[in-house]
């Protein structure tokens, strides 16, 4: 009666051992499998994915088409994300400082409840434009690995840097813009 013991083990460690080569491949693959930050990286200026979610902060949807001719700051967040809470002021400060140059931050809420997502923006008192991509759909398309994570779109819609490392700061913010400015 003991003759399938073997059998399963062994299943269980080829299981086992496709998990960890599946585990390591998602490792050095990183979630970027579109090529956006390789390409952005080596100095290319791939077109931003575009998108229409609905909107947080007003009635309606936001497609990032609709914003050609601005430059975009596209900033991935999520109401649970700690660094995000830290970066919320950081942009909206940038908002109020370059609206009036033609750029737009728009914050793109994604794994997280949509109640949840308006109290972060009432409680940062955040003024520009939110989406709620709830599911998380649109963070395949960049390639987006983890929260926050900001992408710098010029006036013809190609993406012209990306930060994953962190909070931007201040002086990145307004480095980065006027690099996405000048594209």
């Amino acid at each position: 009666m003991t003759w399938w013991r073997p059998a399963v083990q062994g299943i269980a460690v080829t299981l086992i051992a496709v998990l960890l080569v599946l585990l390591a491949w998602r490792l050095i693959d990183d979630g970027r499998g579109n090529g956006l930050a390789k390409a952005v990286a080596a100095g290319r200026t791939p077109v931003a994915p575009d998108f229409r979610l609905p909107r947080l902060d007003a009635a309606g949807t936001l497609g990032l088409s609709s914003l050609r001719g601005k430059v975009v700051l596209l900033n991935f967040w999520a109401s649970w994300c700690v660094p995000c809470k830290q970066e919320a002021p950081r942009l909206e400060a940038a908002w109020r400082r370059w609206r009036a140059h033609g750029v737009v931050v728009v914050g793109l809420d994604a794994q997280d409840f949509r109640t949840d997502a308006g109290r972060f923006l009432q409680r940062h008192g955040i003024t520009y434009p939110n989406v709620h991509d709830g599911p998380g759909d649109v963070l395949g398309r960049y390639g987006v690995s983890g929260f926050p994570e900001t992408w710098f779109v010029s006036r013809s819609g190609k993406l012209v840097v990306e930060h994953v490392d962190g909070p931007l700061t201040s002086g990145q913010i307004d480095r980065d813009l006027r690099r996405a400015s000048r594209e």
